[in-house]
């Protein structure tokens, strides 16, 4: 049995016991998520899809940690200007694990 769900913007195809990193929920750690924008659900060969999702249809998840990506270096340049820009950016995520998919 599988889901595919939407959060942050982003779609993910998730099982029971996953373990997922998305972008940052407000839960503080050792918290039960419960995400409701679930997409599509297969069960027992069988796919349900929604339109825009499956009603009734809910994924639980357990937060795991909350943290920081690694830093990505933004530069902007232009050639013979004197122009010069360099910024730093660490993105922030919730790393979840998938404990029930109810549907």
């Amino acid at each position: 049995m599988y889901a595919i769900i939407e959060t942050g913007g982003k779609q993910y195809r998730v099982k029971e016991g996953d373990t997922l990193i998305v972008e940052k929920l407000e839960a503080e750690q050792g918290d039960i998520v419960t995400i409701d924008d679930v997409l599509a659900v297969s069960k027992a060969g069988k796919l349900t899809i929604g339109g825009p999702t499956v009603d009734g249809a809910k994924v639980e998840a357990r937060v795991i940690e909350q943290g920081k990506s690694k830093k990505i270096i933004v530069f902007k340049y232009k050639p013979k200007k004197n122009y010069r820009k360099k910024r730093g950016h660490r993105q922030l995520y919730t790393k979840l694990v998938i404990e029930k998919i109810n549907a």
